[in-house]
């Protein structure tokens, strides 16, 4: 559609009186742009226009109908073609249907009314495309969480899918995949979309907390409970009251405290180490881990009656490399976010740089290619990211320099480091790469920032 509620027809027809006439009618509706060619060569000249509708007599003089249908179909199957033909053939007919016609009209007393009506049909089939269109951008910015969750993809999509069910229920979460893939961006977009999103959110990864703090860190303790104990504590559960808790990587849980934990779901209470009193508390679980739960279950690594517990809904984030053509949308999602926050020109993708992130497996999925894209929009020269700008050999290395918390300095002079690692101490190397002063180099080593080895 060219415009808001305006439909593009071309009208391919050699009979001048018959295409005069398709065009007075066709063009008693406003909302009709139409243009006629008598000539299959002089239409098809004009295809990249890319008209919503068609209307082709069979009988060309340079082409047969079935031929220009197969041209038109292979260039872009959703022009809608209906073929208009002087004879009426049963055959010919099914076999242009099968060919992708959308119709097969013959010229008599009752094509006009025929072709009117088609021609409407197909209208109201691309509003309601445009109206599917609009409603598919609006949920994918209803989970776009911060902007980070992005995507297209039929394995993304299936995810939206079960994320507006957990949002309109109460039910337990269970979040797999891989490293990087999002799962906690996924517990937000469940928790701030539901009817708890003006409650807290609380997350507590399994693996970042001593196993001999981790049940003091859930559930609090008194002040004396134990050494160390000096104030009282209120824990995670106590804390996500009448909100969301998400227990990141549950997997790594210890047994010992996996009972405990079960009870908690259980009786929907938690008591604090070194009290008695019994605490009610209404909490909605989300889980996560990248490991197979079942698979800990048969090691004897998690309780079964625990899993069940948590199963609930399953969601399995899908890793980058199946997400289909995602990693070209998230990538210029980073790049810019890459320019807001640089405050630098525009940059986009050069065909040999998205061949080159098309192929690439991503291990590190999303993290990863986060890491990939920054580092590229460093590298690049210009307002274009070429294929060299694409650098994986680094991407685990920055992967892992940007999960750390640091001050802007302090990641500078990590990334500076880094290349004066890779090239060999070369001054003014690095400060072409990076596209800085050689003075602010030669000034970070003065103040040992950087050491060149």
């Amino acid at each position: 559609m060219t415009k808001k509620d305006t439909i593009k027809i071309f009208i391919v027809e050699d009979d001048e009186w018959y295409s005069e006439f398709l065009i007075y009618h066709l063009t008693l509706n406003p909302d009709y742009e139409v243009r006629k060619f008598r000539t299959a060569k002089e239409f098809l000249g004009a295809l990249a226009e890319n008209p919503n509708i068609v209307t082709l007599d069979y009988s060309l003089p340079d082409l047969t109908g079935s031929e220009v249908l197969k041209k038109v179909k292979d260039y872009n199957n959703d022009i809608q073609v209906l073929i208009i033909s002087g004879q009426e053939d049963v055959n010919t007919a099914v076999e242009l249907l099968k060919q992708g016609a959308y119709d097969y009209i013959v010229k008599n007393e009752d094509a006009r009314n025929r072709i009117l009506s088609v021609v409407n049909n197909i209208r109201q089939n691309l509003e309601l495309k445009e109206e599917i269109s609009l409603l598919k951008e609006e949920i994918g910015k209803k989970y776009d969480y911060n902007k980070s969750i992005i995507g297209n993809s039929t394995a993304i999509n299936r995810c939206f899918s079960l994320i507006d069910k957990a949002c309109n229920s109460k039910i337990t979460v269970s979040i797999t995949g891989e490293t990087g893939t999002g799962k906690e961006l996924v517990a937000k977009a469940i928790h701030y979309n539901s009817d708890r999103k003006n409650r807290p959110f609380v997350a507590v990864n399994i693996t970042a907390i001593p196993k001999d703090l981790i049940e003091a860190e859930l559930f609090g303790h008194e002040k004396g409970a134990f050494t160390g104990a000096q104030n009282r504590r209120i824990g995670k559960f106590e804390e996500a009251n009448k909100g969301t808790i998400f227990l990141d990587e549950i997997g790594e849980m210890d047994v010992s405290l996996q009972a405990k934990l079960l009870r908690v779901l259980q009786e929907r209470e938690v008591s604090r180490i070194g009290s008695n009193q019994l605490i009610p508390i209404d909490v909605r679980v989300i889980v996560a881990t990248h490991k197979n739960l079942q698979d800990e279950v048969k090691a004897g690594n998690f309780r079964e009656d625990l899993y069940y517990r948590l199963l609930g809904l399953p969601i399995e984030l899908p890793p980058l490399r199946d997400r289909e053509g995602d990693i070209l949308v998230i990538s210029k999602h980073f790049i810019d976010e890459y320019v807001k926050d640089n405050k630098s020109g525009k940059k986009t993708l050069s065909s040999g740089a998205q061949k080159k992130l098309l192929n690439y497996p991503f291990p590190g999925n999303i993290r990863e290619l986060k890491a990939v894209i920054e580092l590229a929009c460093v590298m690049a020269d210009g307002d274009v990211i070429e294929e060299d700008n694409i650098i994986f050999n680094n991407a685990r290395t920055m992967t892992d320099l940007l999960s750390k918390e640091m001050t802007l300095k302090e990641y500078t002079g990590s990334i500076i480091q880094n290349y004066l690692d890779k090239y060999d101490g070369n001054v003014l190397l690095v400060a072409k790469k990076l596209d800085i002063g050689k003075s602010t180099i030669y000034r970070m080593i003065q103040n040992s920032e950087v050491v060149v080895k």
